[in-house]
């Protein structure tokens, strides 16, 4: 099997592509790092008793520092979770949104959180109605009809609950010990890089959200240096947000929900016409849940369940196991590769199927029964089969808004006792609602963005409900022992890219890194649109138009960042591990381990 080299459980050799014509994947085509240095690449790294991969070196470096303290994976975990709220402030916050899995290597068990926010107190249909908002007849999915930024898209936060959670069930140490690297970046500041300053300057410029006609005082106060974003370079510190920090070091979670973070949030949102209350606040609650869960060539892979979007990456990896011999009777896709046009059609196709299915049926299952195991039996696959034509392009199902580029972080850690995390944690937005905390450092996010109004959507808003989530994480799994851990942030790419990223492994056989590094596309639903990134547009764009698919402009800018570790033990099963992590070279992230 083309995974062995990569996942086997004997000494391998360190990649299947060691001539010019061993693997398809060997002559992939790479994507484009967006800012900088487009013809960035990297080895894939390798560790035995600790390793930490995000989308920021400062934040990965702090993971290590708490693993090298004593802390475990999950210390780490959040650690580094909250030094991104701190250097990429414009896609995560204290406010926002996280999911996590946790693999426990005492219990040899996978846990799963979730941590995303509700819609607070008066978020109905008709009160969006009164101000003028109505579904869009076109679109019934998610976001139909929903402002995309001010007040009314907050939601009630989770990501401080989430920390909390975490480290309270799993970690070893406590906020004051995990939350220190962040605070010090804060108060101390922190060079900006090339490219966060670049997507830094698209906001909080509110105007280009639609909402509204001008910016937010107290964002432009925080976020902006003498009436500018801060540039490459530049020395960014923000002591409001080193403030909050040692608000939760010294007082923990109930500080942001019940004590003075919570009044300063409230306040904002009073003012602002919003309808969350201090009881909203005080009242949140996460949850653990069981994960969504499939096999792809005899290995359990196991993703987030609804309200998140993870699981149809399962449902499209599925399609492909169940449809491609039927498709392309003889053919494979190892047999085709990355440079055969096919292969982009199938992988597209399959996107669709699984994707109007996610439409359909996504949306909080506390208030709507989602029939997550009839979509992903393998039954529900080959009943699809015959809906794709393997030589031209379909039209999309059900129509539902493309959610967005996405403005998200991914992370993941592994200790020496092999325990691991995946944590994915956003603002949703750039900058969330564009509106912040005055005095605090933080913006409030804007998840509530995908509710709809539409009566007839399971998503349809409604007070204390949670909204369809893009955020996703997966793992993979041998038995009861960890293979891979998996995360991609951006939007709806989140799910399609897991899928392409899998089978960048598990079907051509590429280390983690260079599954990374691969070439990916991205395509949204309505408008019916495929972007692929510049290199694989000139070598099978005009071929992908001839089949029917609508492209649009090439670009990497919505293909995501991702981030996995993978766990081998070359001297068997019961024997020592080795981390092998990959960082995606899109963004300024770093793999790091000792």
């Amino acid at each position: 099997m083309a995974l062995a080299p990569v996942l086997g459980q004997q000494a391998p050799a360190l990649s299947t592509c060691t001539k010019a014509d061993a693997q398809p994947a060997c002559t992939a085509v790479r994507g484009d790092r967006s800012e900088g240095w487009k013809a960035q690449s990297r080895a894939e790294v390798l560790a035995q008793h600790g390793m930490v991969t995000t989308s920021q070196p400062l934040a990965a470096q702090a993971g290590i520092e708490i693993l090298k303290k004593g802390g475990n994976a999950i210390d780490a975990a959040v650690a580094a979770a909250s030094v991104l709220t701190v250097v990429e402030p414009m896609n995560v916050g204290v406010a926002g949104d996280l999911f996590a899995i946790v693999y426990v290597a005492k219990e040899r068990k996978l846990y799963a959180l979730n941590a995303s926010g509700t819609a607070p107190t008066g978020a109905t249909p008709e009160r969006f109605a009164k101000l003028g908002y109505r579904a869009d007849p076109a679109n019934w999915g998610p976001g139909s009809g929903m402002p995309p930024g001010g007040i009314l898209p907050v939601t009630v936060p989770g990501s401080v609950w989430g920390w909390d959670a975490l480290v309270k069930r799993f970690g070893t140490m406590d906020f004051k010990q995990v939350l220190a690297p962040a605070e010090a970046y804060a108060r101390e500041g922190f060079p900006i890089s090339q490219r966060v300053a670049a997507e830094w300057v698209l906001s909080p410029a509110l105007p280009l959200k639609g909402c509204c006609t001008k910016l937010d005082p107290d964002s432009v106060a925080a976020w902006y240096v003498d009436g500018r974003p801060p540039v490459a370079g530049e020395i960014y510190r923000s002591p409001d947000m080193a403030k909050t920090l040692r608000l939760l070091q010294a007082e923990g979670a109930q500080a942001f929900y019940r004590g003075e973070i919570a009044r300063a949030l409230i306040a904002k949102s009073t003012a602002e016409g919003g309808t969350m209350t201090m009881e909203d606040l005080a009242g949140y609650r996460g949850e653990w849940v069981e994960l969504a869960h499939t096999t792809y060539h005899g290995h359990d892979v196991y993703e987030l369940p609804p309200p998140s979007q993870a699981w149809a990456a399962l449902e499209m990896i599925n399609i492909l196991e169940a449809c491609v011999p039927v498709w392309t009777p003889g053919r494979t896709l190892a047999s085709m590769g990355p440079r055969d046009p096919q292969y982009w059609h199938l992988m597209v196709e399959a996107k669709k199927l699984a994707f109007a299915d996610l439409i359909s049926f996504n949306a909080d299952p506390d208030r709507v029964k989602v029939p997550v195991d009839r979509l992903l039996s393998k039954d529900h696959a080959r009943s699809l089969c015959a809906k794709v034509d393997p030589k031209r392009a379909s039209t999309t199902g059900p129509r539902g808004a493309d959610t967005g580029a996405g403005d998200t972080v991914v992370l993941s850690t592994a200790d020496d006792q092999g325990n691991m995390v995946a944590l994915v944690n956003s603002s949703f937005d750039n900058f969330g609602s564009g509106l912040t905390v005055p005095g605090y450092g933080f913006t409030l996010h804007n998840r509530g963005g995908l509710f709809s109004l539409d009566p007839r959507s399971p998503n349809v808003i409604a007070p204390h409900k949670r909204p369809y989530n893009t955020l996703s994480a997966g793992f993979v799994m041998d038995g009861d022992q960890p293979l891979m851990s998996l995360l991609l942030m951006g939007g709806d790419m989140q799910a399609q890219g897991h899928a392409q990223v899998l089978v960048n492994i598990f079907d051509l056989g590429a280390n983690v890194q260079m599954a990374t590094d691969m070439a990916r596309f991205r395509h949204s639903q309505v408008p019916n649109r495929l972007v692929l990134e510049q290199g694989l547009y000139d070598l099978v764009g005009k071929d992908l138009a001839a089949m029917g698919h609508v492209l649009g402009p090439p670009s990497s800018t919505g293909v995501g960042g991702f981030q996995a570790i993978i766990v081998q033990r070359p001297e068997g099963k019961d024997g020592p591990h080795v981390y092998r992590a990959g960082s995606d070279h899109r963004k300024d992230g770093q793999a790091a381990g000792f």
